[in-house]
């Protein structure tokens, strides 16, 4: 139902009561259907409805949408170092201590290591928030804020919600490690700051939305800076009104705070990317220069390397081989009880867990084929994963051989020098509800990240297969992973920057991001789509040089010009000023002041587009930008003026960005950027365009 009236008679919970009579026509009756008033930082409500209900209440006049509550899914040692964030690195540590994180997700483990308060002072004075964390929960000067929405407590069962708080805002803690694995300094990217937690999804993962808006309801009224949603649908949302995440992001960029969300893990595929708005910094996941690998040795001698976390350690001991294959049961192999007893099981296809139950001691898969067995990182039993050229290898042994024979090593850590490069899981763009801008905005670590986890859970997450617990840090891989790694980059800017606007942290971000390579295979569609700006680089954001700022007022224009209901945008808002033009024109969407540029142009057909930006002074106060551009066969680009000269702080220039290019076939991604220098600082922004199919539109 939008913003909140202003009137201090104003009672949400009997104005949404009342609402509910009318449909109902019975007082009883709505106050049992009502579940949750939103009441503090926006108007609305969840009910239980029946369609025809429902129907009635979107036809009233105060409300601006009307939509099911749906089930989401919960989407780190090295990692800060790789980004060049290590713990020398200059900080400004009250200021830092005065930011506070708010995470939705799976709640948190207070007592460990990486959520103690030792050094800490009382909370920020501007946090109006409670520890309402349910039995036997107790917050701290560290955890300063907890609240639940799904269980019967804030405490983590999952590792989920741990681990992403801990990556972002956990403590240093030496000697941390899975099982020896990845041994090192667990440490968050702003351990000074405080974390708030807002458990939105239970054990399994699964968030309800509902909870979802009451959590940002809460988190913006309690005074969180930054919000951190490690949180995402099946699917890529194809509009801005109908997925709570992006309303309940609205209303905290309109008081504020920047909400930061995982791009998803449906890569490598196109239009995956689940983080649609325009005001979130949507993160992809990618690899740091740690590699965690494992390796299989074969009776003959020969050693592979394979993908796996496993924290078994065979000592020497070699099992025989089993071949399963592939019986017609679509890409499962199903393996015979006598046939692997005691065996290491070898198949190309999906493995099931019930070969472990049925005592196979180990299992080898091929490619990229995605095992039942290792969920996302930590196997249930010893397993590693081979690529093609090595599993015909082990596949052509295990045939020559009268008794073949295999040892899974224990995991270990290697130096991976082709870092920063995408994750393959990582979901790609093009962004389906604007399709406009680019997305994902960045990219940040998310691959075998170590950090806090909870000791109630399994640490492979398969509760009927995975006795093990206890665990106090594990490895998880995931955009869940990189997410957080945004969100304490975020709050690191913030602490030097504390008046700065959700848009502007969003900028110093983007545009000093380090450039991706793009490798000369490109099956996993690796390009701007994959990654946006580029890789995260902390150090770099907090002095950008020049900023790309947005208000609130720009993105209602946006939001017209998608064409969307006038009176739905004002509700939404909560700005009764907004009046969308009588034609809608999209062609104006990509003149938003987004760091990114994106232009959109149908194929052989020639195009001339232009595009507007407005950057604004956060450097030197006397400077002078110049710019280049990088130059792209069979398209020429062109920015007028050439150099920006500014004379004070805040000041701001405005420039154009002109796009010319002759027939180019659909479905092709041209990738360029521009960069403004004034010798000490270097701006960069990507410029894409995206080849739509001519009878798109």
């Amino acid at each position: 139902m939008g913003s909140l009236p202003q009137e201090s008679s104003y009672s949400p919970t009997s104005h949404h009561q009342r609402m509910l009579q009318q449909v109902t026509g019975e007082i009883d009756a709505a106050s049992s259907l009502l579940i949750r008033s939103y009441k503090r930082s926006f108007n609305g409500f969840a009910a239980k409805l029946t369609e025809e209900q429902r129907e009635k209440i979107a036809q009233m006049e105060e409300v601006a949408s009307v939509f099911p509550s749906t089930t989401l899914h919960t989407q780190t040692t090295r990692s800060w170092d790789f980004m060049g964030l290590v713990e020398k690195t200059k900080r400004n540590v009250s200021a830092e201590s005065d930011v506070i994180i708010g995470f939705l997700d799976t709640g948190i483990w207070p007592e460990s290591e990486s959520f103690t308060d030792k050094g800490f002072g009382p909370p920020p004075k501007k946090w109006r928030g409670t520890c309402a964390g349910g039995k036997n929960f107790t917050c701290n000067n560290k955890v300063i804020g907890a609240r639940f929405y799904k269980e019967d407590s804030a405490r983590d069962n999952a590792g989920h919600g741990s681990h992403t708080a801990s990556t972002a805002a956990g403590n240093n803690v030496n000697g941390a490690s899975f099982y020896g694995i990845a041994e090192g300094t667990a440490r968050g990217g702003v351990p000074s700051a405080r974390i708030a937690v807002y458990k939105t999804c239970d054990s399994q993962g699964f968030c309800n939305t509902a909870g979802i808006l009451a959590a940002f309801d809460d988190a913006i009224a309690d005074g969180v800076d930054i919000l951190s949603v490690s949180i995402g649908g099946m699917f890529a949302p194809d509009n801005l009104y109908d997925d709570s995440i992006t309303i309940g992001s609205f209303h905290a960029m309109a008081k504020g705070i920047l909400t930061v969300q995982s791009a998803g893990n449906g890569g490598p595929y196109s239009e995956e990317v689940i983080s649609v708005a325009p005001w979130i910094l949507t993160v992809a996941a990618s690899h740091t220069d740690r590699q965690i690998v494992d390796k299989l040795v074969l009776g003959n001698g020969t050693t592979l390397v394979g993908d796996s976390v496993n924290a078994f350690d065979p000592k020497g001991t070699k099992y025989p081989i089993a071949k399963c294959v592939d019986r017609n049961y679509s890409d499962l192999c199903v393996c015979l009880k006598s046939e692997i007893q005691g065996k290491i099981v070898l198949c190309g296809a999906q493995i099931d867990l019930n070969v472990h139950e049925a005592g196979a001691v180990g299992a080898i898969g091929r490619g990229s084929t995605q095992s039942l067995l290792a969920p996302p990182d930590v196997s249930v039993f010893p397993y590693l994963t081979l690529s093609e050229n090595d599993y015909d290898v082990v596949e052509s042994y295990s045939r020559s051989s009268a008794n073949p024979e295999a040892g899974i090593m224990k995991s270990e850590s290697i130096v991976d020098n082709t870092a920063p490069r995408v994750a393959e899981f990582s979901s790609r763009g093009p962004n389906i509800a604007v399709p406009e801008i680019l997305k994902p905005d960045i990219t940040a670590p998310g691959v075998h990240i170590l950090a806090a986890y909870s000791p109630l859970a399994p640490p492979s997450g398969n509760d009927e297969f995975d006795l093990r617990r206890g665990i106090k840090y594990s490895i998880m891989s995931g955009t869940s992973m990189s997410c957080p790694h945004a969100s304490g980059i975020a709050a690191y800017v913030k602490s030097f920057h504390p008046d700065w606007s959700p848009a502007a942290i969003k900028s110093a971000i983007m545009t000093t991001a380090k450039p991706m390579n793009i490798p000369t295979n490109d099956d996993d569609h690796v390009d701007d789509f994959a990654y946006g700006s580029g890789h995260v680089n902390p150090v770099r954001a907090i002095d950008p040089g020049l900023v790309y700022d947005i208000s609130k007022q720009e993105y209602l224009e946006l939001l017209c010009n998608l064409g969307y209901n006038t009176s739905i945008i004002k509700k939404i808002s909560g700005d009764h000023k907004v009046t969308c033009p009588k034609s809608p024109d999209r062609s104006l969407i990509r003149n938003t002041n987004f760091p990114s540029m994106l232009a959109e142009v149908k194929s052989m057909k020639p195009f001339d587009v232009k595009i507007n930006r407005t950057v604004t002074n956060v450097g030197f106060v006397y400077s002078k930008y110049e710019v280049t551009v990088r130059s792209t066969q069979g398209v020429n680009i062109t920015v007028e003026p050439k150099v920006l000269s500014f004379q004070s702080s805040r000041e701001k220039q405005s420039f154009v960005v002109r796009i010319v290019g002759g027939k180019l076939p659909a479905e092709t991604v041209v990738s360029s950027s521009l960069v403004w220098s004034d010798g000490t600082h270097n701006v960069r922004s990507p410029i894409i365009v995206n080849v739509l199919n001519s009878t798109r539109g």
